[in-house]
């Protein structure tokens, strides 16, 4: 990066850390450093959520998810609107009239101890895995920028994060991820419109869209009912659905967020907000990440995005036929390019939008020139893949451990390589901030459940205010190291943004399925429902394993089978025991 962007970079990333710790500053008890006094307005919850939710993974991976599979992902946040409706109506008034701090806490009160605990492990140790892999995201960007081994960014990142998370506590992360949406709108904003700068005069969003429909990455519905098929409408309405509603409704990230609100309408006005933009700002990145393919259909492409794992390749046996694949690649580059311009001119003479030349054609052969111009675009595109695919075999040759995937360095690389100076600082301070405020929700959410629902509930209940607020902060001290450990094997899960959703929807479905229990099936109680749910996250686990159905659908499958097997137990229990211990 040039001095302007470490200007702007270091400037930006300050000025927030400085302005949050400000808001931050004086938490004398736990209700004010875990909950911020529960005095924040919607429009605070409503940012902190999405804050929170958009990680660096986000601005990393969601492009390059873009560029590679197409607009198929966004179709997880489907049932978005219909989980938000039901949380403002069962899930907000339950947990706001209790006064809880977390979540699980209505649990205890609802079924018994043992439930309670049960499920805030379940949301521990995914939330912990989960958080080690948002860590990771910030530490590639500084590794792929500056050149460095990943190991000690990983570490300095952590570092980062645990101090500014332990030292502002709600207050702070709320009030930074207030300003971190900002930037980051105008951000996206910014490298949209740079995009199409840096595109050739003649080409509109239109053709992009076009370019990108012919290339397969316009699928945001996919109407075909397959288990198997990770994004489709159903998996999205359904699977979707209820992986939405157990992260804002169960996931003590998201339920700490709102629990900050003034009131109930306050936490219900926050969620809704939440609903209504989260879409349009999941497609506002992928729509970063379909210009950026469309700007490599003009401009030499990389065969792989990972500088990093080239150069090792290049250092070793494999490094002369690497080069082989390289230049046959690039060659195809320059074919790929023509190809791509020869289908837009088809496509303006189709319109009628070219320059007039001496030689008017009629409307068929304008057609069948289109078609021709489409069909050689495609052969070109399937040959670069054919090649790609064996450098991604040697690369995963070169490194066992490796899965080949190198989405998650499409955008960066974009980045770095075409971005004005001042604009590359900017890009790369936004998903920074998006990393702290994930980060710091993340590690805010690990302390309070580990200090309210374990701590406080086992161990030492009637300690001072005092006392709970310094193992709040020494809780995410610890989580922090953990979430750091767990980021330096993060590299080795592939597309960032799918592994989290990946490792959620192996315990969200469960969690969840608790909660719809506690709610709506008054007369089971803790004994069975505990049962239920550790049987039923065991099916969960060998559906997995056994590749049953795409991991969407996991949180579907926990959800259902908590709820059926907690009325069965529960009926087998009443029947077993006398009738007057069962109405106790």
């Amino acid at each position: 990066m040039s001095n302007v962007d470490w200007m702007v970079l270091i400037a930006t990333l300050a000025g927030i850390i400085l302005y949050g710790s400000y808001k931050g500053r004086g938490a004398r008890n736990i209700e004010g450093y875990l909950m911020a006094d529960r005095q924040l307005p919607w429009y605070h919850i409503g940012l902190s959520v999405m804050a929170t939710q958009a990680s660096a993974i986000t601005f990393i991976s969601l492009p390059g998810q873009a560029y590679t599979s197409g607009l198929g992902f966004i179709q997880i946040y489907y049932g978005l609107p219909l989980a938000t409706l039901l949380l403002c109506i069962t899930f907000v008034p339950a947990f706001r009239n209790l006064k809880v701090f977390t979540a699980y806490e209505f649990l205890q009160q609802r079924f018994d101890g043992r439930t309670r605990l049960f499920t805030a492990f379940l949301f521990l140790l995914q939330r912990g895995l989960s958080t080690g892999i948002t860590i990771y995201a910030p530490a590639l960007i500084l590794s792929t920028i500056l050149s460095i081994p990943i190991v000690p960014t990983i570490v300095i990142t952590g570092m980062v994060v645990i101090a500014y998370t332990v030292y502002g506590g709600t207050m702070a992360v709320s009030y930074t991820q207030l300003l971190q949406m900002t930037i980051i709108f105008a951000g996206l904003i910014t490298v949209g419109c740079m995009v199409m700068y840096l595109l050739p005069p003649d080409i509109k969003l239109t053709d992009v869209l076009h370019i990108a429909g012919k290339m397969g990455k316009l699928n945001a519905i996919d109407t075909s009912f397959n288990l198997h098929s990770r994004y489709t409408l159903w998996s999205g309405l359904i699977g979707g659905f209820f992986l939405q509603l157990s992260y804002l409704g169960t996931d003590q990230s998201q339920v700490g967020r709102y629990l900050t609100a003034k009131s109930i309408k306050e936490s219900r006005m926050g969620l809704i907000f939440n609903g209504i933009v989260k879409i349009p700002m999941q497609l506002l990145i992928m729509l970063c990440g379909l210009l950026v393919f469309a700007f490599y259909q003009f401009n030499t492409t990389p065969v792989y995005f990972n500088q990093q794992t080239v150069r090792a390749i290049e250092k070793g046996p494999s490094g002369n036929h690497y080069h082989q694949l390289e230049e046959a690649y690039n060659k195809l580059n320059q074919e790929k390019q023509q190809k791509t311009r020869d289908y837009i001119n088809a496509l303006h003479q189709l319109k009628g939008t070219e320059v007039p030349t001496q030689t008017a054609l009629t409307q068929a052969q304008r057609e069948e020139k289109l078609a021709k111009a489409t069909q050689e675009m495609l052969v070109t595109s399937s040959k670069a893949h054919a090649i790609r695919a064996q450098v991604v075999q040697l690369v995963k040759t070169a490194d066992p451990t490796s899965d080949g995937n190198d989405s998650n360095y499409v955008f960066l690389n974009f980045v770095t390589h075409y971005l004005p100076r001042g604009v590359v600082g900017l890009i790369i301070a936004i998903i920074f901030l998006a990393a702290m405020g994930s980060s710091a929700g993340g590690l805010n959410a690990l302390a309070s459940t580990t200090v309210i629902d374990f701590y406080k509930n086992l161990r030492n209940p009637n300690e001072s205010e005092g006392h709970y607020l310094n193992a709040s902060r020494w809780s995410t001290v610890a989580w922090g190291i953990f979430c750091t450990s767990i980021a330096l094997y993060a590299g080795r899960v592939g597309n960032l943004i799918e592994a989290v959703n990946v490792l959620g929807s192996f315990f969200y479905g469960t969690i969840l399925g608790i909660f719809l229990v506690a709610f709506y099936l008054k007369k089971v109680q803790g004994r069975a429902v505990f049962y239920a749910a550790l049987l039923a996250e065991l099916i969960v686990i060998i559906a997995w394993y056994f590749d049953v159905a795409s991991y969407l659908w996991l949180n579907t499958i926990g959800c259902v089978l908590v709820l059926i097997f907690s009325w069965v137990l529960q009926k087998i229990i009443s029947l077993s025991l006398p009738q007057q211990l069962t109405s106790h």
